[in-house]
């Protein structure tokens, strides 16, 4: 047996697995329902998401509300200095492209391109994920290659492509913008180096986190906070196995996985490039191949086009998409309308306001 056959074996057989594991989390741990209990629907929502009533999930739920920031940390001075620099083009090489040229806070936290745009207009190599709510994120990129938020700030920065900049570019055009001074003087004792700059960053993206979403509150203990589709949608969502991927505060961007699980994802849509090697190019290990972060599907439904190639123009054709090659499954038409309808309830506010698109 090749060594290709035999991880496409093994990645399946630890999918599988999580979604048993999963199952048998979220379920009651005792079965005292009655006939009488059949028609309650209510109850059996409860049950299938957190083992009991709703407002009462627990540590071993597979998903958990977002919560809501301090406003302390969003009004802090660091987190306001943060967002001057999230906002800023001079960072950038030719004074053109900021963070928020590629994360749009009045949208999806994306840009909705098939690939980010940087310096000069040239093309990035991967689709730009959501910066919301990616503090909860176990890595950063679509390849895990930065560690934190802290690790991240650098990646764009840096890259030839999108902001083609250095840290001596940066760190000049910050100390000679009048607007910085008295911010850097009273947050950081006047420093303006690579470690404050980022650490700013980082305090002001560490506030982007989208809370009250209907799914949460509908967790928090409000039975009428998500509609019959949406509630059928996240039956059919666990029912499957989506959801041995998808879980956490985050719906998912807490492991890594193998996009092709149940068929050749890549070969069939053709045209391999070196992006689509994921963490391969990070780790340069064969069993690394096509192995990428799972994305959040926190605000998914704003974030069009899908995946790192930005491949799937609609969450219609990624839900498709993802029945076929993760699941080994055929979606009909009525399942992936009932599953865009839950992940329709997870789209958050930020800063008290429902995110548009």
């Amino acid at each position: 047996m090749n060594r290709g056959r035999l991880h496409f074996l093994i990645y399946g057989s630890l999918t599988l697995l999580a979604a048993v594991l999963v199952v048998m989390l979220i379920l009651p741990k005792d079965d005292t329902s009655t006939a009488d209990d059949d028609d309650d629907d209510d109850d059996v929502d409860a049950y299938i998401i957190h083992g009991g009533p709703p407002g009462q999930y627990g540590k071993h739920d597979a998903i958990v509300p977002i919560p809501h920031p301090a406003e302390k940390d969003r009004q802090s001075g660091k987190a306001r200095l943060g967002e001057k620099l999230f906002n800023d083009p001079q960072l950038s090489a030719d004074g053109t492209i900021s963070c928020a040229s590629c994360h749009i806070l009045a949208q999806g936290g994306d840009d909705g391109r098939k690939l980010s745009l940087g310096v000069d207009g040239a093309p990035g190599d991967v689709n730009a994920p959501t910066v919301f709510n990616s503090v909860f994120g176990f890595r950063q990129f679509w390849d895990g290659r930065a560690d934190n938020l802290s690790e991240q700030v650098a990646g764009p920065l840096l890259n030839p492509v999108e902001m083609a900049s250095s840290w001596a570019i940066a760190i000049r055009r910050v100390k000679e913008n009048p607007a910085y001074l008295d911010d850097f003087r009273r947050e950081y004792g006047g420093e303006i180096s690579e470690r404050t700059i980022t650490d700013a960053l980082v305090h002001f993206e560490s506030t982007l986190i989208t809370p009250d979403a209907p799914f949460d509150r509908f967790l928090n203990g409000d039975a009428t906070a998500i509609d019959d589709e949406a509630r059928e949608g996240f039956r059919r969502f666990t029912d499957y196995g989506c959801i041995s991927c998808h879980q956490g505060v985050n719906v998912g961007a807490n492991f890594f996985q193998r996009f092709g699980i149940m068929g050749d994802y890549f070969a069939e849509r053709g045209n391999i490039t070196k992006a689509d090697l994921g963490r391969f190019n990070v780790t340069g290990q064969e069993e690394d191949r096509y192995i990428f972060k799972v994305p959040g599907l926190r605000n998914v439904a704003l974030t069009a086009p899908y995946f790192h190639d930005g491949s799937a123009a609609t969450l219609d054709e990624a839900v498709d998409i993802m029945g076929r090659y993760q699941l080994g499954r055929a979606l009909s038409d009525e399942d992936r309308r009932y599953i865009i309808a839950f992940l329709n309830s997870l789209t958050g506010k930020y800063r008290g306001e429902p995110l548009q698109p």
